[in-house]
């Protein structure tokens, strides 16, 4: 999972438990996602990368592009 592209489907942010879609086996599934830098901020629509993944649908992540 670390290095996977996904889409930001539920705002991540402080406070925030967000929500990504990323490609699993064929097909798009959701993750729980929390942002991995303290404070950053990702709105729906962003491309982010998963940088940390805790089974069994926990991720954190960074915008893919700054």
């Amino acid at each position: 999972m670390v290095g996977e592209l996904g889409r930001v489907t539920g705002e991540v942010g402080p406070g925030l438990v967000g929500e990504v879609m990323l490609r699993v086996r064929g097909g798009a599934e959701a993750f729980l996602a929390y942002a991995a830098e303290e404070g950053e901020r990702l709105p729906r629509g962003t491309l982010v990368v998963v940088v940390e993944y805790q089974p069994p649908r926990t991720v954190y992540v960074s915008a893919a592009y700054r």
